[in-house]
C-alpha cells in the first residue's frame, strides 16, 4: 500500500462521514469496571491509548471515525428482567461516556444530527441494542429503548428468542413466529432499524418481507466467501436494493477467513467434547485460553476487501457500510488492529480502483440514507 493512497483515504474521511455500525466498547467498559455504569465509563482513561482496548481516543482520532452505533449488548445468560436491567445499564453506560468526554462524544437520535455533530468535531454516538432477548418479549420495554435513543435492534444474538430464529442455534420458529413479526412491525412504527446481523436466513427473509423500510446488518459478511454461519447468503444480499438496506462488512477474523473459520471450527469440535457451548461467549473465552489446539492463523485487510467488494457486487454500491465489530472480539486482522486502521481499508479500496464517491458511500452515506428513510416512515 503506498503512502499517496493513504494519504488519499484519510483526506476522504477527514470530509466523508465514516459511520460504524458496531462497536462492543460499552461491554468492554463493563468487564473492567463492573455493572455500575458510573464505575464502568470511569474505569479507563479513553483520552490515552489504552493497550488492552481496540478503542480509545487517539486510536478513533488516527481513524477518522465520525460516527458509531455503540452496541449495547446484553449476553444471552441474561434472560427476562435481568436482561431488560442489563440493557439499561448499559445504555446509560454511553450516556456516561458522554458526559465524561463531552468534547470527543455528542449523542444524536437523527441523521441530521449526526452531520451536526462531525461538523463540530464531535462523534456522533448512537445506540444499537444487541440481541431481541432483552426487551423480554415486551413491546413496551422495545418502546421504551428507543425513547432512551435506542436506533436499532438486533433480533437474536447467538441463541434463538422465543420469536425468531438465531444463525447460530438450532431451527424453531422458521424465521419469526408471529410475534417476532409484531416486533419488526412496531419497530417500523417507532423508527427503530431491524439489525439482521445474527439470525437466521429465514429470519432474514422473513424481516425484510414484513418491514416496510430498510433493514440493517450492522455487522455481517459474505457467506459466499466465506461460509459462516454469521454470514449473509447471497439471496438476502440480492434482496436490499427492494428494500433499500444497507450490509454493514464486519472485520471479524472468523467470518472473514476461511482458514480462520476452519480454526473456529476445530475450536468448536474441542469445546463440544468437553461439554462446552460454544456459543457462550465467557465459555468460549476461558476454554481458548487454556486449549493446546493448533495456533490461530491470521486474517488479513484483503480478506476484509473481498467482503465489501462481493457485498458491493451482489447488493450494489448503495447497500453496503462497514461494522468493524472493535472491542466485542480478541483480535482483529492484520492492518485493521484497532480503530485507528479504517484509512488502510479505504485506501486499499482507492487502490483497486474505488472512487472517492464510492468510498463515500460505504463510510457512511448510504447508513445515513437508511437513517432517514427509517425516520421519514416513523414520522
Amino acid at each position: 500500500m503506498t503512502n499517496e493512497a493513504l494519504q488519499r483515504a484519510t483526506k476522504l474521511l477527514d470530509a466523508a462521514i465514516l459511520a460504524d455500525g458496531h462497536n462492543d466498547l460499552p461491554w468492554e467498559l463493563r468487564q473492567h469496571g463492573g455493572p455500575n455504569p458510573v464505575e464502568a465509563a470511569a474505569s479507563l482513561d479513553l483520552t490515552v491509548r489504552q493497550p488492552a482496548l481496540h478503542t480509545d481516543f487517539p486510536k478513533l482520532a488516527d481513524g477518522k471515525l465520525g460516527m458509531q452505533f455503540w452496541s449495547v449488548y446484553v449476553p444471552c445468560e441474561f434472560e427476562g428482567h435481568s436482561a431488560v436491567t442489563a440493557v439499561l445499564e448499559q445504555i446509560e453506560v454511553v450516556y456516561q461516556l458522554a458526559e465524561r468526554y463531552p468534547d470527543r462524544l455528542r449523542l444524536v437520535d437523527t441523521a441530521d444530527e449526526a452531520e451536526a455533530a462531525f461538523a463540530d468535531g464531535r462523534i456522533a454516538s448512537l445506540l444499537g441494542a444487541e440481541g431481541g432477548h432483552s426487551i423480554a418479549e415486551s413491546l413496551g420495554v422495545l418502546r421504551i429503548l428507543r425513547r432512551l435513543g435506542v436506533r436499532y435492534m438486533t433480533l437474536t444474538h447467538n441463541y434463538n428468542t422465543t420469536w425468531a430464529d438465531s444463525g447460530t442455534d438450532e431451527p424453531a420458529h422458521g424465521g419469526l413466529t408471529e410475534f417476532g413479526r409484531d416486533v419488526v412491525r412496531e419497530m417500523n412504527k417507532i423508527g427503530m432499524m431491524v439489525d439482521l446481523s445474527h439470525v437466521a436466513p429465514s429470519t432474514m427473509h422473513a424481516a425484510i418481507e414484513v418491514s416496510s423500510v430498510p433493514v440493517i446488518f450492522s455487522h455481517s459478511s459474505c457467506l459466499a466467501v466465506n461460509d459462516h454461519p454469521r454470514n449473509i447468503p447471497d439471496d438476502v444480499l440480492a434482496k436490499l436494493p427492494g428494500n433499500g438496506g444497507v450490509a454493514m462488512t464486519t472485520f471479524v477474523p472468523a467470518f472473514v477467513s476461511p482458514k480462520v473459520t476452519a480454526w473456529d471450527q476445530q475450536l468448536k469440535a474441542a469445546m463440544a467434547e468437553a461439554g462446552q457451548d460454544y456459543r457462550n461467549l465467557t465459555q468460549r473465552g476461558k476454554f481458548v485460553a487454556e486449549w493446546d489446539g493448533p495456533p490461530k492463523p491470521k486474517a488479513t485487510v484483503e480478506d476484509v476487501v473481498a467482503h465489501v467488494e462481493h457485498a458491493r457486487e451482489v447488493a450494489g454500491i448503495d447497500h453496503i457500510g462497514l461494522g468493524g465489530d472493535y472491542d466485542g472480539v480478541g483480535s482483529l486482522p492484520e492492518g485493521l488492529e484497532d480503530t485507528s486502521k479504517y484509512p488502510v481499508l479505504f485506501a486499499a479500496l482507492l487502490e483497486r480502483g474505488w472512487s472517492e464517491d464510492d468510498c463515500a458511500k460505504l463510510a457512511g452515506k448510504n447508513t445515513l440514507r437508511v437513517l432517514r428513510e427509517v425516520d421519514g416512515f416513523a414520522r
